[in-house]
């Protein structure tokens, strides 16, 4: 098989067809005992090749192979917005899907440059030098290709993850794209899968939809209707079921999710109108509320005045009320801004023992005191930075593709990886993003197929809507995106934890040695990514062993 090239390259490399790409350099690897570490086995050949991959390891460590699967992007930046810092902004094929490998064999794709996806997570027992080796033989079984790697296993557990961390969960993309009725037995089975890979991610914060989330949603239009919470309305009088809603809390704690983040009470873009809400009267399934109904209406305060005080009693039985968090509207701007504070006044005095949240931008919604937790965009941050409020969120979306970090398929893995040291050195609490499976055309139009389309029918950059794919059985399926975010909350976590044993100051030290870091100015090449790790790693082993 003459005709055939392998070569080791690590996790943050993004392998294209026509792109020799770069040789693995770390001279060292260390990971904590609960870390997962990725690297990858570029090949190229030139036929559509069998072959069989093995791998090796001590019984310590657990591994799992995934195939590298390109996906189509039409929209992978916006033609008259980005910076320097893409791979590619022309349309084509971009390396992000991590298809599991469920046997040993692999078809080989015949384009050129394509990758193997290697990931390694020790075992509780493991310590020490860990060798993973990786053997492949061709058709016949005939040796073809052998390789090791070398990890260094640290004798200690990373803390737990801090950052509160939300990507909103879209239940009725899943219903639409598995074509199964809502809340059924087969929607809740395929629910709980991906809720159990959000956690293995990362994501500690689930958006709940008490009703169908008034999000991404055309004016006048309507989404699945996906609402855990039944009404009822019959002589003047409200009632509520929460059961589904306990089966939602149940799997949410089943899956270690701790925080709960309510749907919005009001629609997006200014809170003007309510949310698409069903409710059954005199024995028929109305739309009560939605687009048609205004937000300040006589209506629907009288309906939150019966629904919010028993939905948070509710809540208080069933979960934390510390660790619950409710929205008014989503990106309200500054010409909006005296509707939301009347959505919110309607609201607030129903929610004391709760936060409330929301994503904006705009500077005047903290400092008149009508947002009080902002969840602020990561290229408008500086303000709030500069003005020393506490406690900040922050997220990024379509919008932020110059100079901040963000996770487009057409970027680069080190400018997703690298927000981890911008977490830290602003002591960010929470991260959100709205998109972890959205599998809708913009505004919620039309379902679409994640396979084919990727930006939403040409609204948003490729990897903004979805981090997950959905699999054959309902299962998620991850992507180099997904992965490279986990490790970098693998990274904070690190951080952190030499912090407190050493000091914040002694850390920023080290992660700004070669310069300083803000939400806009970072080092971009992936080698001050790994390096910086390693000498944190060395320095927590250290300080552990004192």
């Amino acid at each position: 098989m003459s005709n055939l090239e392998f070569q080791l390259t690590d996790s943050l490399e993004k392998v294209f067809p026509h792109n020799q790409p770069n040789a693995l350099a770390m001279k060292t690897i260390s990971i904590f005992q609960n870390e997962q570490f990725s690297f990858q086995l570029a090949y190229r050949s030139t036929d559509n090749k069998r072959i069989h991959i093995g791998v090796e390891a001590d019984d310590t460590v657990l591994t799992s192979i995934s195939h590298v699967k390109k996906v189509p992007s039409s929209l992978p930046a916006y033609p008259d917005s980005h910076d320097e810092n893409y791979l590619s902004i022309e349309p084509g094929l971009f390396p992000d899907l991590l298809e599991p490998v469920v046997s040993d064999v692999i078809e080989l794709e015949s384009d050129g440059w394509n990758a193997i996806w290697i990931d390694v997570c020790p075992r509780e027992n493991a310590v020490g030098e860990k060798t993973v080796s990786l053997h492949i033989t061709d058709e016949n079984h005939q040796s073809i290709y052998n390789q090791s790697l070398t990890i260094q296993v640290i004798p200690y557990d990373l803390p737990e993850q801090k950052l509160i961390h939300t990507q909103w969960f879209h239940t009725d993309s899943l219903a639409n794209y598995y074509e199964v009725e809502a809340f059924s037995e087969e929607h809740w089975r395929i629910i709980e899968n991906f809720i159990r890979t959000a956690n293995e991610n990362g994501i500690n914060m689930l958006l709940t939809p008490i009703f169908t989330p008034p999000l991404d949603t055309k004016v006048g239009g309507e989404r699945t209707t996906v609402q855990l919470v039944k009404i009822s309305y019959e002589d003047g009088t409200y009632s509520f079921d929460f059961s589904s809603l306990k089966k939602w809390l149940d799997i949410c704690e089943r899956n270690s999710i701790k925080y709960i983040e309510i749907a919005h009470l009001f629609t997006q873009w200014g809170a003007e109108f309510t949310p698409k809400i069903m409710v059954e009267e005199d024995g028929v399934l109305i739309r009560k509320f939605g687009w048609d109904v205004s937000a300040d209406s006589n209506e629907y305060r009288l309906f939150l005045e019966s629904f919010l005080p028993e939905l948070t009693e509710f809540l208080k039985a069933n979960w934390d009320a510390e660790k619950v968090y409710f929205h008014i509207s989503d990106e309200p701007n500054n010409s909006n801004i005296t509707t939301y504070a009347k959505a919110k006044e309607l609201a607030e005095p129903y929610l004391k023992d709760f936060k409330i949240i929301d994503a904006l931008s705009d500077y005047s919604f903290y400092q008149k005191g009508i947002v009080t937790k902002p969840v602020v965009a990561n290229d408008h941050i500086q303000e709030f930075l500069d003005n020393h409020v506490s406690n900040l969120w922050t997220y990024y979306c379509c919008a932020q593709n110059q100079k901040v970090s963000n996770r487009f398929m057409s970027m680069p893995s080190a400018r997703n990886r690298i927000i981890a040291t911008q977490l830290f050195k602003y002591d960010i609490e929470g991260f959100l993003h709205w998109g972890y499976n959205f599998y809708n055309s913009q505004y919620s139009i039309e379902p679409i197929d994640p396979y084919v389309i990727t930006d939403a029918k040409g609204a948003f950059p490729s990897g903004d809507t979805f981090l997950v794919y959905p699999g054959k059985n309902g299962e998620a399926i991850p992507s180099i995106r997904s992965r490279i975010f986990y490790q970098a909350l693998q990274d904070l976590r690190a951080f952190q934890w030499l912090a407190q044993l050493k000091g914040k100051d002694f850390v920023l030290n080290m992660i700004e040695k070669s310069q300083s870091i803000t939400f806009t100015e970072y080092p971009k090449d992936k080698e001050y990514i790994f390096n910086v790790r390693e000498e944190i790693n060395r320095e927590l082993e250290r300080a552990l062993s004192e």
